[in-house]
């Protein structure tokens, strides 16, 4: 609710309700007008198809207004990318455009390159359009943007920019592209992405001018106020009418080198209904770890609020004004809190946060009935792979780009099964799976297989989405493939009598047709002839798998998705294969089935 000390809230005049809506879509639609031109003029596939990037439009006093579809991971901390511009630049101006990479002052990871475009009327900063795009190199030391080995920024080796200043006068500064085209292995594809985001923020700045300019400053400050109050009172709404309870959830990332017990993290929430709050307190985490695993203080922030947002009923407005009812707490040098330079947060945007994430809105769970969700898929095997290599089609020249072909299962919900492409879930089924076809054009690799895999779902009440199988290689010279799986000794659980998901595997397939079973974490360089094939995880199921509706038990067997024998062992469901029908139902013995189970 409104602060009553404060004057913005006394003294503005009342937005009528219709402009309010209308100003509200209004932003949202320069959003996406960002986002369609970065996705149309992006260079790399990673942008291009997979739209690995997130726009947003945060006010001159650093308050996230608007993100429309971005990345969950991505926006959630625009409002600290903006803090680091004014904090470091007194001299901020129009025509003016930021780099900024940097984890230590508000950014993700290296690997996400943000343009902040700060917007002007009459000479008066009003708001900044924002334009994060995941690079497929960022100038790391090995040829990925997730160095989950590196100790340390150093060995990380990625150019890192505490956002300086990148255009003056709405013209590039060319020391600044220098060093990137110096650093980053296929500097073409990298300056194209980079002007794809600067267009992106430059339409941002362009269309909210115009907006400005119709409808007057003061109208738009006020609409801001009243947006985020809006906004408020509507978590607020959601927050109420849960119980007071504090709870915990936790998760362990898999072992790594050097960590054999894994990476653990834990959470606790702490419910105000009275007050319209919930406090999630992130300072029990254990300090940062040696490797690039450690989350940023942006996506430690991120994967507690988007935990939380995944939970509530109703949809809310994803601003500053809904995201400050959720306080969270963190603490300095912790794996998931606020690193200290020179930590490595490489990996910070995917396999800790997702660990984080599930926690979170697992813990909801036990709120009772009703409530949570299971865990969704893990970690980036090799469907998610940075691939990297030598194109001899087009005379032997550098290629690099993350690749998006994998289908990995989302968790069950209290009402609902998972959903079937939700990727991982810092992306939540946001971001686009790759063009087969535009990504064996534009790189040397040859997609083998991309299939989903029965009996691989978390049972459940409501199941998890299954995972799936992804095999490529390369045409005519070696590919390297660069991945970070999470989820192969500890896959994504159930919750309330839900059952856990299969394993995330990672295999060769050599010419001979015989497999090897490679390394969780790791990068691997592919031969021609060979196959990398990556086996994901599914979701997590929510609810006893036997309380499971035996027509919704039938339709699995029939799409391909449960197999008649899982669906008798773990729903207890007949389902019979009739010649002449296909697969039906067998009511009395489902009956049978259940009632020996009671």
């Amino acid at each position: 609710m409104p602060d009553p000390t404060d004057t913005r809230a006394r003294d503005r005049a009342p937005v009528d309700p219709v402009l309010l809506a209308v100003l509200a879509n209004r932003m949202d639609s320069i959003v996406r007008e960002m986002t369609n031109t970065l996705l149309r003029t992006g260079r790399s596939a990673i942008l291009n198809t997979a739209r690995d990037f997130s726009c947003s439009i945060v006010t001159a006093d650093d308050r996230l207004l608007s993100a429309a579809e971005g990345l969950p991971i991505h926006i959630v901390g625009s409002d600290l990318l903006t803090r680091s511009m004014q904090r470091f630049h007194d001299d901020i101006r129009e025509g003016d455009a930021f780099l900024h990479n940097d984890p230590y002052n508000g950014n993700t990871h290296h690997a996400d390159h943000t343009i902040l475009v700060p917007v002007f009327h009459d000479g008066v900063h009003l708001f900044t359009a924002v334009a994060k795009a995941h690079q497929a190199d960022c100038g790391n030391a090995e040829p990925t943007t997730y160095a989950a080995h590196a100790k340390d920024i150093y060995e990380e080796g990625a150019l890192n920019f505490p956002c300086v200043r990148v255009q003056r006068e709405h013209k590039n500064i060319d020391d600044i592209i220098r060093m990137c085209r110096q650093r980053i292995r296929v500097p073409d594809q990298w300056y194209g992405d980079y002007l794809a985001a600067l267009g992106a923020a430059r339409i941002g700045e362009r269309r909210l001018k115009e907006l400005v300019k119709r409808y007057g400053p003061e109208t738009i400050r006020n609409f801001c106020e009243e947006w985020f109050d809006y906004s408020e009172r509507r978590m607020v709404q959601q927050i109420s009418a849960l119980p007071a309870l504090t709870i915990s959830g936790s998760g362990v990332h898999d072992p790594l080198p050097g960590l054999p017990d894994g990476i653990p993290v834990t959470v606790e929430l702490t419910i105000k209904p009275d007050e319209g709050r919930i406090v999630a307190d992130l300072t029990q985490n254990i300090d940062a770890v040696p490797n690039g695993m450690n989350l940023s203080e942006a996506t430690a922030l991120s994967s507690v609020i988007i935990g939380i947002c995944n939970q509530l009923p109703t949809q809310v407005p994803h601003n500053d004004g809904s995201f400050r009812r959720i306080e969270v707490k963190l603490r300095e040098n912790s794996v998931a809190g606020i690193p200290r330079h020179p930590t490595s947060c490489s990996v910070a945007t995917t396999n800790v946060a997702d660990r984080l994430i599930n926690a979170t809105q697992a813990a909801f769970a036990q709120l009772g009935e009703g409530f949570g969700l299971a865990e969704g898929a893990l970690g980036q095997g090799p469907g998610f792979g940075v691939v990297s290599g030598r194109d001899t089609r087009s005379g032997d020249v550098p290629f690099i780009n993350q690749v998006y072909f994998a289908s990995s299962g989302g968790p069950g919900t209290p009402g609902e099964d998972g959903w079937l492409f939700y990727g991982i879930p810092v992306a939540a089924g946001l971001m686009f799976r790759d063009s087969v076809e535009v990504a064996e054009q534009k790189y040397p690799i040859l997609v083998d297989e991309i299939r989903l895999l029965a009996d691989t779902e978390g049972a459940g009440t409501f199941r998890g989405a299954p995972g799936a199988r992804v095999s490529f290689g390369p045409l005519e010279s070696p590919v390297t493939v660069a991945y970070t799986v999470d989820g192969n000794s500890r896959p994504p659980a159930g919750v309330r009598g839900g059952q856990a998901t299969v394993p995330h595997d990672v295999h060769l397939i050599h010419p001979d047709g015989s497999w090897q079973e490679l390394v969780t974490v790791g990068a691997v360089e592919v031969q021609p002839g060979q196959k990398i094939v990556s086996r994901t995880n599914g979701g997590g199921g929510y609810g006893p798998p036997e309380a499971r509706d035996p027509l919704r038990v039938l339709d699995d067997v029939r799409n391909g998705f449960v197999s008649a024998e899982r669906a008798r062992e773990v729903y207890r469901v007949a389902v019979v294969d009739d010649a002449a029908s296909g697969y039906v139902l067998s009511l009395a013995e489902t009956e049978r089935l259940r009632t020996s189970r009671r």
